[in-house]
């Protein structure tokens, strides 16, 4: 069922952003309103959660790299603390920058602040940056202290994107070596396998060739002979299991896949625990509530299946439960950040131990991560080597069979 993203007025006057399942827009307009909302927008959340830490998804507006971004804010506060204005800053910024994208958006957002709108609303009518970013930037404007909040968020954001290359760079590697084993036993099916075949065909006629023999040109001739329908055929079917899984039912049946899966299910939760804590925290420091802190954060939970469970720990929290007791409704966090958090929310130091949670969750995942690989490139190698060993046990059988059987071999 397609997602649609809706801006909000609550009972009670506050602004809020929901994630609605509905056929059509119409349909979670009336639904919200006739749960007490004011509905302001409802837009299509094309893809998902999946890119709400990615910048310019969604707008017409070119896309920000991450590391431009992380430098900007970078700057950005390091200016503010040397008590440099914030239009100011701003202008500076957009003049140094080297990213003609950041350039044109700091544009946008220099016009706003001159016509009087504050810096959170004028990077929030941007419409590429992440929830988190331009809620910390409010708290900020607000509790006086936006340097400090900018200089926390600098801070996620630099352990966010350190993760994001980590694990690009673990699974490099492995990525590497299976499209390797898929051309190297493509090669030697392809290629190889039916060049041979003249040979095969006349040690057939003087001795039967074994069965590894005859079932590894079965497949050869098989391919090869119908190749020009079959590469349609392939291409067809990844191309319709694409778009499958961009649809929310396929992302839903994906992702919980892959929580299924022994190593990488646990890295997952992990990750997203980590990634989940990290968000709160940052949010917390910046002055905003739990509700709305849980709200904007729980964006970040790239999981669908993750996601739907964690759906019911808002409502849970404005009902007036605790906030760990809300957690274990979801049922996915580890019980070891379930305890952590408790313990915060009982002494008073949520937003620390939420720190500690996500430093703790970052470093079980790069040791979950490294047993991920390690289980990998094994696992691809040995299949790799089954397979080329199964290619040429069927070449070279029939011949050393020939051999071995001397001169009179073919005089049976």
């Amino acid at each position: 069922m397609p997602e649609f993203v809706c801006r909000l007025g609550t009972p009670s006057g506050e602004i809020v952003t929901r994630i609605v399942e509905a056929h059509a827009a119409g349909e979670a307009r009336t639904e919200l309103e006739r749960e007490g909302y004011r509905v302001f927008d409802v837009s299509s959340a094309e893809g998902g959660m999946a890119s709400i830490l990615s910048f310019g998804g969604g707008s017409s507006r070119p896309k920000v790299k991450q590391s431009d971004f992380l430098l900007f804010n970078q700057q950005l506060s390091a200016l503010l603390r040397a008590g440099i204005p914030v239009l100011q800053a701003i202008s500076l910024l957009k003049t140094r920058s080297t990213s003609a994208a950041l350039r044109e958006v700091l544009g946008s957002v220099e016009e706003k602040i001159k016509n009087g709108i504050p810096l959170s609303k004028a990077f929030e009518d941007q419409g590429i940056f992440p929830r988190i970013y331009t809620a910390s930037i409010l708290a900020g404007e607000q509790s006086g202290s936006l340097d400090e909040v900018l200089a926390r968020f600098v801070e996620y954001l630099r352990r966010s994107v350190s993760i994001t290359r980590k694990l690009r760079g673990a699974l490099a590697y492995p990525a590497f070596l299976l499209v390797a084993a898929g051309f190297m036993i493509a090669f030697l099916t392809l290629y190889i396998v039916p060049r041979m075949s003249d040979l095969f065909r006349g040690l057939d006629a003087n001795r039967g060739l074994p069965a590894i023999t005859n079932f590894v040109l079965a497949v050869s001739t098989g391919v090869t002979q119908n190749i020009w329908w079959l590469l349609p055929l392939v291409i067809i079917l990844i191309t319709a299991l694409v778009i499958w899984l961009r649809t929310a039912s396929g992302r839903l049946v994906l992702h919980k896949f892959l929580l299924r899966l022994p190593v990488a299910g646990t890295l997952i939760k992990q990750m997203a625990t980590a990634q989940l804590t990290r968000s709160l925290s940052t949010l917390l420091s910046g002055g905003i509530t739990v509700p709305d802190s849980w709200e904007i954060a729980s964006q970040a939970i790239t999981n669908t299946e993750l996601r739907r469970r964690s759906e019911s720990v808002l409502q849970l929290i404005r009902e007036g439960r605790g906030f760990t007791e809300a957690l274990e409704q979801a049922n996915w966090l580890p019980d070891l950040a379930l305890d952590m958090i408790g313990i915060g929310e009982r002494s008073g130091s949520l937003r620390e131990m939420l720190d500690e949670v996500a430093k703790f969750y970052d470093a079980e995942s790069e040791v979950k991560l490294e047993q991920l690989t390690t289980l990998l490139e094994p696992a691809i190698l040995l299949v790799m080597a089954g397979v080329v060993v199964v290619i040429l046990l069927a070449i070279y059988l029939p011949i050393i069979d020939t051999i071995s059987a001397g001169p009179s071999g073919g005089r049976r």
